[in-house]
């Protein structure tokens, strides 16, 4: 499965539990790290997790390796490494003080408008 539709999956997972404010970024120009930014924020720590379980089962029902998730126990940040596919779960507050989109500007913004309902 090519890297753009993991992305997809995360982001319709994501929209399920509505997720809010869903962006991503195509990070292959500007970095080697990943291929694209999943980012994704919420109104509480709960729902970061809900959100974040959903995009977790949703990848492995896609036979989509899921190699790392950081920052359950907290849940103000759960960050998945689904490989080239870097999913960024906060809440809204550690969204801004973070400001990822601001960080990595470079990167594209892609169109998802039609991935979601």
């Amino acid at each position: 499965m090519d890297t753009k539709n993991i992305a997809k999956i995360a982001v319709q997972a994501a929209d399920s539990k509505r997720g809010e404010d869903i962006v991503v970024l195509d990070m292959e120009p500007v970095s080697l790290m990943a291929d694209y930014f999943v980012i994704i924020d919420a109104n509480s720590n709960r729902q970061v997790k809900a959100i974040a379980d959903e995009v977790s089962d949703q990848l492995a029902e896609n036979n989509v390796e899921v190699y790392q998730v950081s920052g359950r126990d907290k849940a103000d940040w759960i960050l998945i490494d689904a490989g080239e596919v870097i999913i960024h779960v906060f809440q809204k507050e550690t969204r801004e003080f973070y400001n990822i989109e601001k960080l990595w500007s470079d990167a594209p913004m892609l169109n998802i408008t039609d991935w979601v309902d």
